[in-house]
């Protein structure tokens, strides 16, 4: 447990060095609290990186640019043990709130209020940031400059809220027997979802799942709520548009408290198959690189958060989302 807040502050320390770097500064900032091998996965067009300054250049300078009193709205945070290998991760997860008043990626500016939903992982060995792994929704950030890159999305669109219960900050200590039924939960409902050949059918869902869960999806794909409306709105399309589904294992597995979740680097190798978001059929081999954050209320799963590279899972089949991006701004 001393490991586990330890772990935190690090990196919420790390958080504050980040907040308050200028530009041209924020390579020094990181460099203070990685290890000397660190390295960095990113949602493309970032990728793999390997040190401070490839990250503050392409990572953090230009999106702090580009948003203007740029704000970590953190509504997840917590840490624990990698149930795969033992090594000590934190976990954050919300939202970057600042003004949108430079073109970000191709993305052009609004002036106005914008929000970059993030999900964040920091791997930490001897008092520093040993490896590193962000998501943030791209395609969540074209919506809000009225860019629509993708056919019209199954689930709703909306910038996804924090846990119902407010208490996804877990700044404090939290029960060893909590944790572990977290984890014992998700991974129990990891193992259905897997034997089931990624189809989710309602009774299997039912074991692990509230019936009221709430299924918080990334732009492309949107928010479902209660069981049979993810099935509906998610899993149905998501079971007809793809083929070749074969699950790759995950990176991280942990939990604190009620919340836990994973990462994979890519989780699924998969084929377009009949045409998922209502993209055209391919056989083109692609693979999906996800982010799943859950809450446990009592003994079930009540809300899922989801994050997923989609401009990764296109670029392998040829479609370069960000240039598509581009074009539509430019009419």
């Amino acid at each position: 447990m001393t490991d586990i807040q330890k772990s935190k502050a690090l990196v919420l320390e790390y958080f504050a060095a980040l907040q308050t770097a200028t530009v041209g500064k924020t390579a020094t900032a990181i460099e203070h609290f990685i290890g000397a091998d660190y390295h960095f996965r990113g949602v493309h067009p970032f990728n793999e990186l390997d040190s401070a300054t490839r990250v503050a250049e392409i990572v953090w300078e230009p999106l702090h640019t580009a948003m203007a009193q740029l704000q970590r709205r953190q509504d997840i945070f917590f840490a624990g043990p990698n149930l795969i290998d033992d090594t000590m991760w934190v976990t954050s997860m919300g939202k970057f709130m600042g003004l949108f008043d430079e073109d970000w990626l191709g993305i052009p500016s609004t002036g106005k209020i914008a929000f970059v939903p993030y999900c964040e992982f920091h791997r930490i060995q001897g008092g520093k940031i040993a490896e590193s792994a962000l998501w943030v929704d791209i395609v969540s950030v074209m919506h809000q400059a009225g860019i629509r890159p993708l056919p019209m999305q199954t689930g709703a669109d909306i910038i996804n809220p924090g846990p119902e219960t407010a208490d996804g900050v877990l700044l404090n200590a939290q029960d060893d027997s909590e944790s572990q039924k977290t984890l014992n939960l998700i991974m129990e409902m990891c193992n259905d979802l897997v034997g089931d050949g990624m189809e989710s059918a309602g009774g299997m869902l039912r074991k692990t799942w509230h019936e009221d869960m709430t299924w918080f999806g990334p732009a492309g794909i949107g928010a479902t709520y209660t069981v049979d409306r993810y099935q509906q709105q998610h899993q149905g399309p998501f079971a007809d548009g793809l083929d070749s589904v074969v699950f790759n294992g995950h990176v991280l597995e942990h939990a604190e408290g009620n919340y836990g979740g994973w990462f994979g680097w890519p989780n699924l190798k998969i084929k377009q198959g009949g045409g998922f978001l209502g993209l055209p059929e391919s056989a083109t081999p692609t693979e999906m690189r996800v982010v799943d954050i859950y809450r446990r209320a009592d003994d079930k799963l009540a809300e899922n958060w989801i994050f997923i590279d989609f401009l990764h899972y296109m670029k392998l089949m040829g479609v370069d989302v960000l240039e598509r991006c581009r074009t539509i701004a430019r009419r």
